[in-house]
């Protein structure tokens, strides 16, 4: 087969599917290469410089306990961080639930909540396979007692808050309100992953690393939920 005929071939595979659908599929592959590449080079020490480096320019350089930046921003960061604890997490999933009960979506309730269990699931082990442990360069803002590497906060927000905002922006006949759930779920998984590196209790690369599992799994999670969520639980976008 010739080159042009394959090319064409292609672009007749990709056009059957919506914009949304191969943009979820590119975001999953590209999220998961990423993921493999930083976990390969953070078991091979590649990235102990880059880490170290960035958790110093968070901290006074006299006073490596004293972040920099105003008082107020380090009790922010420390309330935003919680929103990625596993109580918010359960409560937020649940309320969600409940929610989508409530209107007669137990399809799309229902995939929810196998889509973040499972991710938990996939966090926990990926902590327990990599066994990095925390950063003791600087002393941690917030009690931590668990491994580092992803980062829990990053990647179960990715999961929780991103497979959330996909599934109910599907729900939306509107496409600015389908915009919306989207934005809002990034933003506060970037804030909390964020947040995790400046409380000094994550590496960077265990947040970057959080951020594409988590990010992949949802994309694949909602990939599936459009597959399986019927009709009748999808509104059609208005105009």
């Amino acid at each position: 087969m010739k080159t042009t005929e394959i090319w064409h071939s292609l672009r007749a595979r990709v056009s059957t599917y919506e914009p949304a659908v191969v943009l979820a599929f590119l975001v999953a592959s590209l999220a998961g290469f990423l993921f493999l590449h930083l976990t390969g080079e953070m078991l091979e020490g590649e990235t102990r410089g880059f880490d170290e480096a960035i958790l110093r320019a968070l901290r006074d350089p006299l006073d490596l306990g004293s972040p920099i930046g105003p008082t107020w921003l380090t009790k922010a960061l420390t309330d935003l961080t919680s929103l990625g604890g596993v109580t918010v997490l359960t409560l937020i999933t649940s309320l969600a639930v409940i929610y989508l009960l409530l209107i007669r979506k137990g399809i799309t309730a229902l995939v929810v909540l196998v889509s973040v269990l499972s991710g938990w699931l996939i966090s926990n082990t990926l902590k327990l396979g990599v066994a990095r442990p925390r950063p003791d360069l600087v002393p941690h803002l917030v009690e931590v007692n668990d491994l580092s590497f992803p980062s829990g906060h990053a990647m179960l927000s990715a999961v929780t808050y991103l497979t959330i905002g996909l599934l109910l922006s599907q729900m939306q006949p509107s496409r600015a309100a389908r915009y919306y759930f989207v934005v809002v779920a990034i933003l506060l998984t970037l804030m909390i992953g964020l947040s995790r590196v400046y409380l000094g209790v994550h590496y960077p690369t265990d947040v970057l690393g959080g951020w594409s599992a988590g990010s992949a799994w949802a994309c694949l999670c909602w990939l599936v939920g459009r597959r399986v969520i019927p009709d009748h639980e999808r509104p059609k976008l208005a105009a």
